[in-house]
């Protein structure tokens, strides 16, 4: 039986905006957090001697990360070297340079020869030898359109059939992969990709490049034991019977306050010919934390503030503070006041936001069953929008002739039939 532990979605250098230096080593401590949730994963593949550790992409927030940035990741992947435990790292968008065209960060640890360890740069398989036995590693890296396409024949195609014809070739250089296959040697589908039913996080914000959506058919094929995905950094099995697993372990760390409720984590896996077996493994992060309180009505708003901050568990949190407030309170907020009871916190952020003191008519619901007028609502749309008081006498009029006209093509029609 072999044993194999799957992580991905590193981002190391990523969250400095959220840490402080610390003054001992002279390192954001955000890059601390990081480090230390890696050697986590590492210490936990040295402990429990598995034959496999694969990587699924996304080691840094870029292909260019500074070279104390590249050390610290180098420094913990080193161990596995030394321990002999084969490594696969593949390759995946913030990764490559340039969106594919120019190379990719990882590459240097094949052009270093370092022992054991494969880079998945290209869709191919890589037969892997381990202590308990072989394992096959098919590595589908992140693609781009202009991986599998030229411009000009995605010339005048629609988005959804690019997605399409994309999908239809890369099925095909995979399934030359998969008739190249040894049946009687486990096989795992490494890919950096965005299934089409994966749950999104952060990465949707992150992505470097357009890639291109995948459907989940694709990579549930009984060729695959077990389906290692990267890219989607929040946790999940995207097919429930486990026939194969297909498993996002989501990223080690929280980037961003989009990730503030998300289990961090990698997954353990015993693997052998026809069974598989795996346990995600939930690390000890960052908490980030948001208070959000609106104080627009209260009768004191600094102790509701207050009191809004001693309700949560704010030590050594990455903390947001988010309240609501009229213009005319802004003078008995106690900043200071403020600024004290967050202090507990490893970093934090304070922002206010004022609350329109402008009475609003409630603009009425249109519905199918509705029977108000589209122009008298229009109006009072505009009249609670000093934004497009300039505009407001333009847009009504083109509305009106957009109106107009559609009575007039119906009347055409209803004579003409």
């Amino acid at each position: 039986m072999i044993k194999i532990l799957h992580l991905s979605d590193i981002h190391m250098g990523s969250s400095f905006s959220h840490g402080r230096i610390n003054p001992a080593t002279g390192l954001n401590t955000r890059l601390e957090d990081f480090v230390k949730t890696l050697s986590i994963c590492i210490d936990r593949a040295l402990s429990d001697a598995v034959d496999l550790v694969i990587f699924g992409g996304d080691a840094f927030p870029d292909a260019t990360p500074p070279p104390y940035v590249q050390e610290a990741f180098a420094s913990q992947f080193r161990r596995l070297v030394d321990a002999d435990i084969p490594t696969v790292l593949l390759v995946g968008n913030h990764d490559q340079h340039s969106q594919g065209q120019g190379g990719a960060s990882l590459n240097i640890y094949r052009t270093l020869g370092v022992r054991g360890f494969v880079v998945g740069d290209t869709l191919t398989t890589h037969y892997i030898s381990t202590r308990n036995g072989s394992v096959q590693v098919i590595t589908l890296p992140w693609l781009t359109r202009s991986t599998l396409m030229t411009r000009q024949e995605t010339e005048g195609l629609s988005l959804s059939e690019i997605n399409q014809l994309l999908t239809d070739r890369l099925q095909v250089v995979l399934e030359g992969e998969i008739r190249r296959l040894d049946p009687n040697v486990p096989t795992v589908l490494l890919a950096h990709l965005m299934a089409d039913n994966a749950t999104l996080g952060a990465e949707r914000f992150l992505a470097v490049g357009k890639g291109f959506t995948l459907p989940l058919s694709l990579l549930t094929r009984p060729c695959f034991d077990y389906v290692a995905l990267g890219h989607v950094h929040r946790h999940q099995n995207l097919n429930k019977s486990n026939n194969p697993p297909v498993i996002y372990p989501g990223s080690i760390e929280r980037v961003d306050f989009s990730e503030e409720k998300e289990d961090k984590g990698y997954v353990m896996i015993t693997l052998e010919q026809g069974q598989v077996d795996w346990e995600f493994c939930p690390l000890p992060v960052r908490t980030f934390c948001t208070i959000e309180v609106d104080i627009s009505k209260a009768d004191d708003p600094q102790a509701a503030l207050m009191k809004a901050i001693a309700k949560r568990e704010i030590q050594d949190a990455v903390v947001r503070l988010v309240y609501k407030l009229r213009s005319e309170q802004m003078d008995v907020i106690d900043s200071a006041s403020l600024h004290t009871a967050l202090n507990p916190a490893h970093t934090y952020t304070i922002q206010a936001e004022l609350v329109s003191q402008l009475a609003r008519p409630r603009i009425p619901e249109l519905s199918a069953s509705s029977g108000i007028d589209p122009m008298e609502a229009l109006k009072t749309y505009l009249n609670n929008r000093e934004d497009l008081k300039d505009i407001a006498t333009s847009m009504l009029e083109a509305a009106q002739k957009l109106l107009t006209d559609d009575v007039e093509i119906w009347l055409e029609t209803a004579t003409n039939e």
